[in-house]
């Protein structure tokens, strides 16, 4: 099984995330955060990616240290379960639809994180979560796990929509880039027989 483990702890925050690439999509969330919470859930479920995350953040203050922190530590997390990326798929783009709403995803786990995001929202808030930050986690993401990640939104008008499709097509993508491939055995998908720098 293919598993990742972070702890983190800094003075503004304490965090513990857990993942397992070749799991079910279970998933025991708790940010502090509902709609983040919600964002996440949608993320194992979908990518079939086991994930347990628990975040004790200085929301008094606000939340952006537990939104960057808590997507750090599952970059990380995600970076250590995939090892070497011996065998996987490397690859992944989702269509992701929500009623109204159309985004697209496309990713390369190649150790050279970057992020074109063309996406954006209409209200300041989610729940009680920043709309501002759902970028901002992303880019994180992205950044500690070495995923080149781009994010499109086509069409939508309802920002709710316009968040989890976002989501799930980050979720289907994932899923698709970290299953391994029989054909390759455990070769690296890389002519340079390694992925990253």
């Amino acid at each position: 099984m293919r598993t990742g483990r972070i702890e983190r702890k800094t003075s503004e925050t304490s965090i513990a995330v857990t993942v397992n690439l070749d799991g079910t999509g279970t998933y025991a969330v708790s940010t502090g955060i509902g709609f983040l919470d919600h964002m996440v859930e949608q993320l194992s479920r979908h990518s079939l990616i086991d994930v347990t995350m628990t975040v004790d953040g200085d929301l008094h203050v606000d939340q952006h240290h537990t939104t960057e922190d808590s997507a750090i530590a599952l970059g990380q997390a995600l970076l250590q379960a995939l090892g070497d990326k011996g065998g996987i798929g490397r690859y992944g783009q989702a269509f992701s639809p929500m009623d109204e709403t159309l985004v697209r995803v496309a990713l390369d786990i190649s150790g050279r994180p970057y992020l074109v995001w063309r996406a954006g929202f209409s209200q300041e808030k989610l729940g009680e979560w920043d709309t501002e930050l759902v970028e901002h986690w992303f880019h994180s993401v992205a950044q500690a796990c070495g995923i080149t990640l781009h994010v499109e939104l086509l069409y939508g008008t309802n920002n709710h929509h316009i968040c989890e499709a976002i989501f799930k097509g980050f979720a289907r993508a994932m899923r698709q880039a970290v299953e391994r491939d029989p054909r390759k055995g455990g070769a690296v998908p890389s002519t340079k027989g390694l992925l990253g720098g």
